[in-house]
């Protein structure tokens, strides 16, 4: 089997939970008033799925999404 993996970066937002596929996308739907950092500031962090990024206001952990195998 071939299983697929991506990277999904999880947004923890006052008690809210959601799922992007880059922190592009993140911070394309939620500003620095929001989460409390900008996109460059993030992404210069270097957030790693043993290092996720926290702040006063939300966590952004990075991790892997694992897929059913594509058939053919």
């Amino acid at each position: 089997m071939n299983k697929q993996e991506r990277t999904v970066i999880h947004l923890e937002l006052r008690g809210q939970h959601y799922y992007f596929g880059s922190i592009k996308a993140l911070c394309d739907n939620f500003g620095k008033e929001q989460i409390g950092i900008t996109y460059k500031s993030l992404a210069n962090y270097g957030i790693a799925p043993d290092r996720p990024f926290a702040n006063k206001y939300c966590i952004i952990r990075k991790g892997i999404l694992i897929t059913a195998p594509k058939s053919e």
